[in-house]
């Protein structure tokens, strides 16, 4: 499974990109949402991995990636899209590619925001979607209670991060998440094996992030994970090569293990 984020170009066309303010990503302090496509900079020569702190990507071609033209290179690979902006025309035209590359049951929709969900979910109800933080939260409360067996989830897909990560790998502009308790607290009350071992049961994928080392992957894994996500597919491909046993009774879907963004580090 690919992971990815969408936002809308001011000529109406759907880019991949993680942020939408491209400082970070180019150096240049503008906004997808304020330019055409043929005026969009290129990524830097060297992009500081957000997940893999002091190590850097680079590649030879630098343009920003059309979702539809991603759709078109991997036609059966599922992906899970990330709508960050509350922003419907967004939500339509990614719609609208789902379904005119006929990819409405391998096409996740993801968002942090409850409300932007509900948007996604009632422009295409066919699409299978994931967790908001809200809804999270949720069921953390109905596990701990022990109402989760009683109680009926639409989701089809968790995806969370590895706590392991925050603060070694991945330096975390929240300073909440800069405070080592928080974060051995955070892992106590969500890394649950029993938690993901009832959601796998119930038919919905654990994704754990970001995963850029070997003991991190095993760490998810030995939790409960049903995918890991990592800035490196060949990192994965290596690992699950390796690990053949360990990894046997993970889900045979292509989506149980979860690939970054498709590019080895970008």
């Amino acid at each position: 499974m690919l992971e990815l984020d969408c936002h809308l170009t001011n000529d109406g066309h759907v880019v991949i990109s993680h942020d939408e303010n491209l400082l970070r990503e180019t150096g240049h302090d503008v906004t997808i949402s304020s330019l055409k496509l043929q005026d969009l900079p290129l990524y830097k020569e060297r992009l500081e991995v957000t997940f893999n702190a002091g190590h850097f990507s680079t590649g030879a071609d630098r343009r920003f990636a059309l979702l539809e033209d991603l759709f078109r290179t991997f036609p059966e690979i599922p992906i899970s899209i990330e709508i960050k902006e509350n922003n419907q025309v967004l939500i339509e035209k990614v719609s609208d590619l789902v379904r005119l590359f006929n990819r409405e049951g391998i096409t996740v929709w993801a968002s942090v925001d409850s409300t932007i969900m509900k948007k996604c979910r009632s422009t295409n109800g066919f699409m299978p979607y994931s967790f908001t933080i809200k809804r999270g939260v949720l069921l953390l409360f109905l596990f701990y209670t022990g109402l989760l067996p009683f109680v009926p989830l639409g989701e089809t897909l968790l995806q969370f991060y590895l706590p392991r990560i925050i603060n070694r790998t991945y330096i975390p502009e929240n300073n909440i998440l800069k405070n080592r308790l928080i974060v051995s607290l955070l892992e106590k009350v969500t890394m649950r094996k029993r938690l993901f071992n009832h959601l796998a049961a119930r038919g919905i994928q654990v994704h754990l992030f970001v995963c850029n080392e070997d003991e991190d992957i095993k760490s998810a894994l030995e939790v409960g994970a049903t995918g890991v996500m990592s800035d490196y597919p060949s990192l994965l491909s290596s690992y699950f090569c390796r690990h053949r046993n360990m990894t046997s009774n993970m889900s045979t879907h292509d989506n149980s293990k979860k690939l970054g963004d498709g590019n080895d580090g970008k």
